[in-house]
């Protein structure tokens, strides 16, 4: 039997992850009471139903009490010989507050708390001790619903190996600014751009021609290679510090072009390569477009 303890911060996408647990055949329950959760496994592990081969609960920490209880469900689980996973999804204090004044929905301790902001500090704290057990951590700051549903197919699912980071590499044009949330900023307008090229302009990175404009140059290609060297050297040590959430810009000067290209070969090469969760975005694709 499969057993995953589905938490993490309110507002970070529980019941998103629940959803397609279920969707992907795991028996779900959403906010059982800490107390509840060992006798239920017990009966799961215990039972001839084929529902309980795969289960999923998510919990929620609403008092102060609850984070001790969890503690208290450790010992008395592991005493049951029970096995179980606990997926812990979180997001910046930013990314929260913004999702609760867009939803208008009332945070569960904000009234205790004094406020949405101080509720999110609150939880936060309470929930320190269980992400430091969590088997896997994804912060949804970056991820658009459907990005999290397949990093969940991945790991629950398919059984891929999951390493505690998720890797956003978008392309942006100089000209608009570089993205505030980069943790990694490379500057690729040292290539030759398709912008002067006329069967080009109003083409993007995502248009083949310009993709073997951009790659067919030695100066793209040995970019490429020793940029994923530099990539595959940085990640692992990101993960050693706790990091769970890399930004990755890559810049030309409208966005439109090289850095699309570039974006797109990165993302590729590292999803065949590695086993962390990756995803492309273009932020400025759209932008001013090229006219003759």
């Amino acid at each position: 039997m499969r057993f995953v303890i589905v938490t993490g911060m309110s507002g970070a996408g529980k019941s998103t992850a629940l959803n397609c647990l279920e969707d992907s055949g795991y028996y779900c329950v959403d906010n059982l009471p800490i107390r509840l959760i060992r006798p239920f496994a017990q009966i799961a592990e215990d039972g001839p139903s084929l529902e309980f081969t795969k289960i999923a609960v998510g919990i929620d920490i609403r008092s102060e009490a609850a984070a001790g209880e969890l503690g208290m469900l450790d010992r008395e689980m592991a005493e049951t010989g029970i096995q179980y996973e606990i997926l812990y999804l979180d997001a910046s204090d930013d990314t929260l507050l913004k999702r609760y004044k867009e939803t208008r929905r009332t945070h569960p301790l904000a009234g205790k708390a004094g406020g949405v902001e101080a509720a999110i500090q609150s939880e936060r704290a309470h929930l320190e001790h269980l992400k430091s057990k969590a088997d896997y951590i994804i912060d949804t700051g970056k991820l658009l619903t459907k990005d999290l549903k397949q990093e969940l197919r991945r790991i629950f699912v398919e059984d891929a190996e999951y390493k505690n980071l998720y890797i956003t590499v978008q392309s942006f044009g100089f000209k608009y600014g570089i993205p505030a949330d980069s943790d990694l900023v490379m500057d690729v307008r040292f290539l030759p751009n398709p912008f002067y090229v006329d069967k080009l302009r109003n083409l993007t990175g995502k248009d083949e021609d310009v993709r073997r404009y951009v790659m067919d140059s030695p100066a793209g290609r040995e970019f490429v290679s020793k940029y994923l060297d530099l990539l595959k050297f940085l990640i692992p040590n990101y993960i050693m510090e706790g990091k769970n959430q890399l930004v990755i810009s890559i810049g030309c000067t409208g966005g439109r072009h090289r850095s699309v290209v570039l974006t797109n070969e990165i993302v590729r090469r590292l999803s065949e390569d590695t086993a962390y969760g990756v995803r492309a975005e273009h932020r400025d694709i759209e932008r001013d477009p090229a006219r003759r």
